[in-house]
Order: C-alpha cells, then structure tokens, then sequence
C-alpha cells in the first residue's frame, strides 16, 4: 500500500491531524488526550484494514487480467460486495469474458485459415501435376494428332484451374466480409434465363431437356448478379449428375411467407452419408472420383444466406437430387 503516493500523502496528512487532536485534548486534560489517542488508534486501524482488504480485491483483479493476457483459461474471479468496486469487478469480468471470446474466435480462424490453405494447395496439386505430365508427353511426342489432344486437354485443365482460382477468391470476399450485395426487385423469370444462359450448348450437345415452371412477374429481393452465379452452380451439378440424355426441372411457387424455386435432376441423387456435407467447403463426396473441387455449392449457399435466404439439398421421392431455395418476403 505504501507504494500508492495517495495513501502515503493520506497516511502524513492524517498522522498530522491525529498528532495535532491528541496535543489539543491533552492541554484539556488527560482524559481528553486519552480519548483523542485511542480515537486516532481506532480510526486509523479501521481505515488500514479497510484498505488493505480492497488492495486484496484490486490485486486478485489484476491477478486475473494479468492470466487472461498471458492466455491462461482460467477464468476464477470470486464476487465481491457492492459498491464501485463490484461494479468496476464486474466489468472487468465482463472485458476478461469478450476477451476469452475473441481469442477462441482468433485460434478458430487461424485454424480455419491453415486449413484453407491447405485445401486449396492440394486441389491446385492435382491439375498442375496434369499439366506438367502432358507438357512432358508433348515435348516426347511426334505425333501430331496426339499433340493436339494433349494441347487441348491442357486448355480444359487450365480453364478447370481459372474457375477454381476465381472460385476462391469469390469465398474470400464472401469471408472477408467485403462482398457487397445490391438489394433490388428481381424478375425470377429473367433470373432464370440468366442462369441458363452459359449452358444452353452443353445441354444441347449432351441433349439435356431442361423444363420451367415459374409465374409470370414473379418477384424476389437481392443481388441478380450473384443470385445468378449461386444458381450456375447448382445447375452445374445437376447437368453432370443428369449426364447424357438427361432431364433437369425448375419449379417456382409462391406463398405470403416466402418465394420457393425447387431445382432437380434426372441423376442418380445424393449417398445417404453425403446429405449433412454437401455444402462443406471442398467436400467431393464418399466417391472420390466425383468431378469437381467441392467449392460450387459451399460458394452457392454462402451467396443466398448472405442475402436471407435458404438452400437445401435432398434426394428427390422419384430419383434424382432436388435443392429448395428459399426467399423471405
């Protein structure tokens, strides 16, 4: 206590005032005097055991806040009584809990981070060694048909890397917070056309029947540009999964709660396993030789939550898989 310089001023100032009163009561008498001592005493032995219980309390503190920054996990500040000292006890608990909070927060995200980064090497790994060992067989090769091919595959790999790059950099904004979506009326039917539009001669090519069934001048609340890319990547996997030959369906309902658009296929729908994983960032499924690099559809989810809405993805009662998407008033 005696390295606060208020207590040690206090502590002079007060031997003053006690020296002066007990030579004031003694030129009364001496049972004034007496009187004058034993009041100091008194006074002065509460006031120490006073301040030295609330020196305890500021020092179990911060003992406390000391271990938070130093990452301790324990967290084992006892209550005090009320008063400014409870109070100040009590928010201190609180910055201690809100910093415990962000630090989890903090580890999880490094974690996710590494993680991410790990994924994202190995699913670049795969076509880059494609590459490499096409360029090998190319520059071996003195076949000219044969070289073609090679170049070609090469194209479709490096087109396959482009998506994926531009993929991720998409989810990172979409992490980072930084995505900015407009919020406007938008036709669902111009949404549609929109979507398809990218794969009308794939589908022709593998003569894919694709079937709509949307309202005239029905309406939904977001961002065209990205409703239309989370949409991409659905049909995009219906297209692979309905294969040649296929048939791939969009009904869109309405009711005074919400706008539904249910997108499904002629495929062979989804492993019982896979259903709660189907939009986990770079999950592929239980059959490793499924294309793909599991991004599209945890891109596509985080797109339509981010702007109120849902997605959900089932087999569907007549075969095939079928997602919902769903939009609030």
């Amino acid at each position: 206590m005696l390295r606060n310089r208020e207590f040690r001023q206090f502590a002079i100032v007060f031997a003053l005032i006690a020296a002066a009163t007990v030579m004031l009561g003694f030129t009364i008498n001496i049972t004034a005097g007496i009187l004058a001592i034993a009041s100091a005493a008194a006074f002065g032995t509460a006031f120490f055991v006073f301040t030295k219980a609330r020196y305890k309390s500021l020092a179990r503190i911060s003992d406390q806040i000391d271990r938070v920054l130093h990452n301790d996990d324990r967290l084992d500040i006892d209550e005090l009584d009320e008063g400014e000292l409870s109070i100040l006890h009590s928010e201190i608990k609180k910055m201690t809990l809100r910093i415990r909070e962000q630090n989890d927060a903090l580890k999880k995200e490094k974690t996710h981070l590494a993680d991410s980064l790990t994924d994202i090497a190995h699913q670049l790994r795969t076509p880059l060694t494609s590459v490499n060992l096409i360029l090998s067989l190319l520059a071996k090769n003195p076949d000219e048909n044969k070289r073609k091919a090679f170049v070609r595959e090469t194209e479709e790999l490096l087109v396959q890397m482009d998506w994926l790059l531009t993929s991720l950099l998409k989810l990172s904004r979409l992490d980072a917070g930084i995505a900015v979506f407009q919020s406007e009326q938008i036709d669902v039917n111009r949404l549609l056309c929109a979507a398809l539009r990218p794969f009308l001669i794939p589908m022709e090519l593998h003569n894919i029947d694709v079937q709509t069934d949307a309202p005239e001048g029905l309406m939904i609340q977001g961002d065209s540009g990205w409703l239309a890319e989370a949409m991409q990547n659905i049909l995009k996997n219906c297209i692979e999964s309905a294969g040649d030959n296929g048939k791939i369906a969009i009904v869109c309902r309405d009711n005074p709660l919400f706008t539904e658009m249910a997108i499904s296929d002629s495929g062979a729908g989804f492993e019982t396993d896979d259903l709660p994983c189907l939009f986990d960032r770079f999950y592929r499924g239980q059959n490793q030789s499924t294309a793909g690099y599991g991004i599209g559809l945890a891109l596509c989810k985080m797109i339509i939550t981010r702007q109120g809405g849902t997605i959900t993805a089932k087999n569907h009662p007549q075969g095939g898989a079928i997602f919902a998407l769903r939009f609030p008033k």
